[in-house]
């Protein structure tokens, strides 16, 4: 049985202003009339039915995410009551997925998404995707997607493929090992090499493959998950079902699934594909989704008179923005909040948002 696990738990800090605390990246409509979160759950409708879709939030998110997505089953809403990273969200969520299911099916697979990633090739996509279910179901292992990369990104961490010729899409390939995001020349040295592919963060597995994992390379989290695993048992949902596991929430170390399983692990197999993913880091990577104007500016949502002003990136609200002499800046303005940095700086937004509690003073 295949179900899905989309992570919408993030705060979307590199997109402030046009993300906020109550409303990130992923309920945003970037690319279409659609926002990133609904666009996720239509990509995957195909092959997972609603009622086997699950959404993994918080406190803060929750009553928005219903709105946006009737169709998904509220006890399929799955409400983190602290924010522990990954592997405590994924264990959890993975718990709950196995608790509704188990007696249906004692082979549950699981493919956990991200709830903000852009995918131009979804026909592709869910092929791949149930290609890795299989491979996870048959052999045990952990299935991860590997993007093929096209230029040396200092921006995403890479993976290793065990593997001494080119890589073909949509084999199935042993991983070596995970690589940190690298500086420009360990990335040229990747992509020379053939070898190496960006790391999604896209991940196939059974729930007994992970529990499995989290047993060995993470004891002290599963022995959390199996204090938490009673209270999942009772009938306690939603808002009631966080605030009775907070407390062993509160146990969890604050460790990535990354770090904590993927790294260490000594099953995982990866998925090279090109599916046209962009995992939309940064205001930057607007550039590579949309068609610049004549002047080389991208003007998204609002009227921009320019003059002598190139290589810009412009969002607004339904205002007038007027350019003169600049360059290689990213400007956006939502209601009463601008932003205006330089392009090479757009990674550290979220540093004038920790620096100023901006997110945090928005739920006042």
């Amino acid at each position: 049985m295949l179900t899905a696990l989309i992570m919408a738990g993030g705060s979307g800090e590199r997109f402030w202003p046009l993300s906020t605390s109550t409303k990130p990246k992923q309920l945003l409509c970037l690319f279409s009339n659609k926002t990133m979160i609904r666009e996720t759950v239509d990509r995957i409708l195909p092959i997972i039915s609603v009622d086997r879709i699950f959404i993994a939030t918080n406190i803060l998110q929750v009553e928005e995410i219903r709105k946006e997505l009737p169709d998904i089953p509220e006890e399929n809403i799955i409400i983190e009551p602290t924010f522990k990273d990954t592997a405590a969200a994924i264990g959890y969520s993975t718990l709950i997925i196995e608790e509704k299911f188990k007696v249906f099916d004692k082979k549950i697979e699981v493919v956990v998404l991200a709830s903000d990633h852009l995918i131009k090739d979804e026909e592709n996509f869910r092929k791949i995707i149930l290609k890795g279910a299989e491979e996870a179901s048959k052999n045990s292992t952990i299935v991860t997607l590997g993007i093929k990369p096209d230029k040396p990104e200092t921006g995403y961490g890479y993976i290793e493929v065990d593997n001494e010729k080119e890589l073909v899409l949509e084999k199935i390939y042993k991983v070596r090992r995970f690589r940190e995001k690298p500086n420009r020349e360990i990335a040229e040295q990747y992509i020379n090499s053939g070898k190496y592919l960006w790391n999604s963060g896209m991940f196939i597995f059974t729930t007994t493959t992970i529990f499995k994992n989290f047993e060995v390379l993470m004891p002290e989290h599963m022995n959390i998950l199996n204090e938490i695993r009673r209270e999942i048992s009772s009938e306690k949902k939603g808002k009631q079902l966080s605030n009775s596991i907070k407390k062993y929430f509160d146990k969890f170390e604050k460790i990535s699934i990354d770090f904590g399983v993927m790294e260490y692990s000594k099953n995982i197999k990866v998925i090279p594909v090109k599916i046209g993913w962009n995992d939309i880091g940064s205001f930057n990577a607007l550039s590579e989704v949309f068609d610049s104007n004549i002047e080389e500016n991208i003007i998204l949502g609002t009227q921009v008179l320019e003059y002598d002003s190139t290589n810009n990136i412009v969002i607004g609200d339904d205002c007038l923005i007027s350019l003169l002499g600049i360059k290689n800046l990213i400007v956006v303005k939502n209601e009463k909040n601008i932003l205006i940095c330089h392009k090479d700086r757009a990674q550290d937004i979220k540093k004038i948002v920790s620096k100023y509690n901006i997110l945090k003073n928005e739920k006042k």
